[in-house]
């Protein structure tokens, strides 16, 4: 059809590829995997780059003439430059002009690039029951963790100087992690309480190195509150204490050979006591970065949450954030008006904030002259 466009969703896991249009959706949805250091381990990253290009054009049909993209990577929303994605490329952080490869390879093309969280905020903000928001944060919590900010009443998403918003995957983690440098192997771990304010004890003699984020950097939200970073908990805790482990319904089922993440969700589901206390742990550092930013900006009238962790955990995850934010919420906001955060902070629903939709929205945008708005 002439409104169609073909959309690309490129993820740390895998490529989709789709065909959408703004009268019937997202349809056509192929995937593969991702080409990234995972797939092609040991490969230098310019030339993963290079795959990645070629991967974009490949998902083209010889007669598509505009392409919407959406990159999960730091990259310039000004102009398209891909700064570093460490899911795809680890602790690499030369910019990489994608726009600019793409363009070379299929210049017939109208390319039109968005980092995904922007993708799937704008998916998300289209919906009708929004149109009345001031701003909407949407946070992604995954392979990797970011969020975005929109203010609905301008289309505008405000960037810093280099073109960036919301890499709060990649903040130092406000929390005293288990078995980290200088941490006691019981404080705020699945063996003890979580709560992130506790005072740390004593480091003890032989610490373990704070988990590095797949950028590189120790100690990054990501490092722990990840879809990797979970499973690293999980590792910790079942080295540090082998025997509750083994009783826990997700030692249990993991023992049997079920994969981490379904086996958390059961466990989760059963009311394991070792599975809440490993999500109540992992869940810390978003908390935190939830409550920074209600703090500064009481604009932000609903926070969005989406990705495979959220996915896969569903309400457990929401809950387990409520829980750190009640205990420690906003100074007198949260005893004057104890259901402010509450209503805020909501789960994405099925298809609800599809990066695929997003980055058709964007080139739509683009292509009416109503491109999406950003300033610094």
């Amino acid at each position: 059809m002439a409104d169609d466009i073909t959309v690309i969703d490129v993820g740390g896991t895998h490529l989709r590829r789709a065909v959408w249009s703004p009268g019937r959706g997202v349809r056509e949805v192929t995937r593969r995997p991702s080409p990234s250091m995972r797939t092609h381990p040991g490969e230098p990253v310019p030339a993963l780059q290079r795959r990645m290009a070629d991967a974009l054009c490949e998902a083209l049909g010889p007669h598509d003439t505009v392409a919407g993209v959406s990159f999960g990577a730091a990259l310039d929303h000004r102009g398209g430059t891909v700064y570093a994605s460490a899911p795809l490329w680890g602790g690499h952080s030369g910019s990489f002009d994608l726009l600019g490869a793409v363009r070379a390879r299929r210049p017939d093309v109208r390319w039109h690039i968005v980092n995904d969280v922007t993708a799937a905020l704008l998916h998300a903000a289209s919906a009708p029951h929004r149109r009345g928001h001031r701003k909407l944060l949407l946070a992604t919590v995954s392979t990797g963790i970011a969020c975005r900010t929109l203010d609905l009443r301008t289309g505008t998403v405000p960037v810093d100087g280099a073109g960036l918003q919301g890499e709060i995957g990649h903040l130092p983690a406000a929390l005293a992690v288990p078995g980290a440098s200088g941490i006691p192997a019981d404080a705020g771990t699945p063996t003890a309480p979580t709560d992130p304010e506790a005072p740390a004890a004593p480091a003890p003699d032989a610490p373990t190195p704070v988990p590095l984020c797949d950028c590189g950097r120790p100690g990054h939200v990501a490092a722990y509150a990840s879809g990797p970073g979970i499973n690293r908990l999980a590792a910790a805790a079942r080295d540090r204490d082998p025997r509750r482990w083994d009783r826990s319904e997700l030692g249990r089922r993991t023992a049997a050979g079920e994969e981490f993440e379904p086996a958390l969700r059961a466990a989760l589901d059963a009311g394991d006591p070792l599975a809440r206390d490993l999500l109540a742990t992992a869940t810390a550092p978003m908390a935190g970065v939830l409550r920074t930013a209600l703090c500064l900006d009481p604009e932000i009238d609903e926070t969005v949450l989406t990705g495979g962790v959220v996915h896969g955990l569903g309400h457990h995850y929401r809950e387990a954030l409520l829980a750190h934010l009640d205990r420690a919420g906003l100074y007198l906001t949260s005893d004057l008006a104890p259901d402010w955060i509450e209503r805020r902070i909501t789960l994405a629903g099925p298809g609800e904030a599809d990066p695929l939709a997003g980055a058709g929205i964007a080139a739509s945008r683009a292509a009416l002259d109503t491109a999406l708005e950003v300033t610094a």
